[in-house]
């Protein structure tokens, strides 16, 4: 299934409380409960004024729908297409 990244733009964001922080996870999951197991939430990194989640799900629709059921913004939402780490810089079949 597609994996997407979200850019939630949230004023503020890297000041949120633990408590708001965990108010914020427990409606997204109540509504990721509600959705059905079509959606999974794989998580997310707050910045000073932006939340990145890692979403992964059918399509962009999809997660639009739950940004919405759950009054977050979803102000850019994009699909991943491929994943690299450092060890995609190694050749392949070069053995150490």
């Amino acid at each position: 299934m597609p994996k997407f990244i979200i850019e939630r733009e949230i004023s503020g964001a890297g000041s949120l409380s633990p408590a708001q922080l965990q108010a914020i996870s427990q409606q997204s999951c109540s509504v990721l409960r509600q959705m059905g197991s079509e959606i999974q939430w794989v998580q997310s990194y707050v910045t000073a004024d932006k939340i990145y989640c890692v979403y992964v799900a059918p399509n962009a629709k999809t997660v639009r729908e739950h940004a919405q059921q759950g009054g977050f913004p979803a102000n850019v939402v994009s699909r991943v297409h491929s994943v690299i780490d450092p060890t995609t810089a190694e050749e392949p079949g070069v053995a150490e």
